[in-house]
């Protein structure tokens, strides 16, 4: 397994949850990291990604001004915080390194990115939010 989600809960509405996902070092070196969740029964969705330039990162309009995303290059970490909870936050969150195709540039700034470049073993397992 080489990404590790942890910290997923149950958090009151209005309440936060921190998100932590520790990838092996050549997954998570100068790769863009991304946090998704999937609900039952819905697709996939992209929350937010960082970039390995100045930590510069974009967010879903759904997230944005609610979750922080960061990451620590020496500790393979990228983090999720996510900020005044509510219901339709429910989900299963996964983090996952993009290809390294993908530039810083288009990390931070791009407004979609293709999931589906993700190879299958560059995903975490998932941590269930509950609100």
């Amino acid at each position: 397994v080489q990404l590790v989600e942890s910290g997923g809960g149950a958090a009151q509405p209005g309440g936060y949850l921190r998100l932590s996902c520790v990838a092996s070092e050549d997954i998570f070196r100068d790769a863009c990291m991304g946090w998704f969740r999937q609900a039952v029964g819905k697709e996939r969705e992209e929350d937010a990604r960082i970039s390995t330039i100045g930590g510069a990162a974009h967010y879903a309009d759904f997230v944005k001004g609610r979750f922080a995303i960061t990451r620590d290059n020496a500790e393979n970490t990228v983090t999720l915080r996510l900020n005044r909870l509510k219901p339709e936050d429910i989900a299963m969150y996964y983090c996952a390194a993009f290809p390294r195709t993908v530039s810083g540039y288009d990390c931070a700034y791009a407004y979609t990115l293709d999931a589906k470049n993700i190879d299958s073993d560059s995903w975490g397992q998932g941590t269930q939010v509950t609100v």
